[in-house]
């Protein structure tokens, strides 16, 4: 077996970010995925939006399941915490590693049959509990290791590569996400870096539960005509409802745009996610607009693409569960173990 490694010595010339980082220090191991896979541009993506936030690879911890996508926080970020899971239980784990250590970035990565197949109990509660996270799934709508079987999420009436057309109806995380209660909610492309990089980068700016769904074809077993998840199909049916930008704290903008042409929202760190709104009518703030707006362009044969609904002011579990400030995992014996006098008081106030 040839074993295939980066050079560790970095070009002198290379750009360096406010921290001190190359573009090059985010990067991870080399893809052992199919040449052309969209993951592969997923992971490019976080690259470069981890890379222009200025985030110190150590304050990030990348949790996954199993399948293609999980394997892809092996090429990235190599030099932040990591920890692979079982099937469909990244986002519990990921809860209790937050609710340990809050000083973390936490990034969990995940595909359409680790969330939603075996993993879409957890999928549901993470969102619900407002989990401070970014939650990325790369959806290629099959099982990729198991020869491309149909996925939770491949849309009835879509073909197979073998001609086999889909009976089941999907299952769309995106919907779900904006039910359950998540406070920014997006789908992007991953053939689409210039709409995704800003997508990732307000995920993680983002102070409760970001979810962003990515169409990402397999370019082994759904990348076809007749599939709805491959690069053409997707570039064909992309209607993005709006532009979206991130912007870093900077000094004020004095330039007034035209009345309405653009909505900045800030965020819970201090910077801002700045909207160019491509539909007149869409408000990205309305949890119910972004819903019905997911729904109307389904039903036209149409995918929604773009920041889908945030919330500006975001509370997560943290704020919820009303936990102190230090990190549990730096806590003493004393403040874990205050004994049975403070228990008797707690069971005394549930009563």
């Amino acid at each position: 077996m040839t074993y295939i490694a980066k050079p560790r010595l970095h070009h002198p010339s290379l750009t360096k970010n406010a921290v001190g980082y190359t573009r090059r220090d985010y990067e991870g191991k080399i893809s052992t995925l199919c040449a052309g896979c969209g993951h592969d541009s997923i992971s490019a993506a976080i690259v470069q939006a981890c890379w222009e936030l200025d985030v110190e690879p150590h304050r990030v911890a990348k949790l996954s399941g199993i399948g293609c996508s999980s394997k892809t926080p092996d090429y990235f970020l190599g030099a932040s915490h990591g920890f692979n899971t079982v099937h469909g239980r990244m986002p519990s784990v990921l809860t209790g590693a937050a609710l340990a250590n809050r000083t973390l970035l936490y990034l969990g990565v995940s595909g359409d049959g680790d969330s939603a197949s075996i993993g879409l109990g957890q999928f549901a509660h993470v969102m619900r509990r407002g989990v401070q996270m970014t939650y990325i799934v790369e959806n290629n709508g099959v099982y990729g290791l198991t020869k491309g079987q149909f996925s939770a999420t491949a849309d009835r009436g879509s073909l197979s590569k073998k001609g086999q057309r889909n009976a089941d109806t999907a299952i769309d995380l995106v919907a779900m996400a904006l039910q359950l209660g998540a406070t920014y909610v997006a789908r992007g492309f991953s053939g689409d870096k210039a709409q995704l990089v800003p997508l990732i980068k307000g995920a993680l700016r983002h102070g409760g539960a970001a979810f962003v769904d990515v169409i990402s074809p397999c370019v082994a077993f759904n990348n076809h005509a007749g599939s709805t998840r491959s690069y053409d199909h997707v570039r064909a049916h992309n209607e993005a409802v709006n532009r979206i930008d991130f912007i870093e704290l900077a000094p004020a903008i004095t330039a007034a745009p035209a009345p309405g042409e653009v909505l900045e929202l800030p965020q819970a760190d201090g910077s801002t996610l700045r909207l160019r709104k491509l539909h007149a009518d869409y408000d990205p703030t309305d949890r119910i607009v972004a819903l019905s707006q997911v729904n109307a362009l389904q039903a036209a044969g149409e995918i929604a693409t773009g920041l889908l609904f945030v919330e500006p002011d975001a509370a997560d579990l943290h704020a919820a569960l009303n936990t102190v400030a230090q990190p549990l995992n730096q806590l003493g014996e004393a403040a874990l173990c205050p004994g049975a006098g403070t228990l008797a008081d707690i069971n005394r106030s549930l009563r």
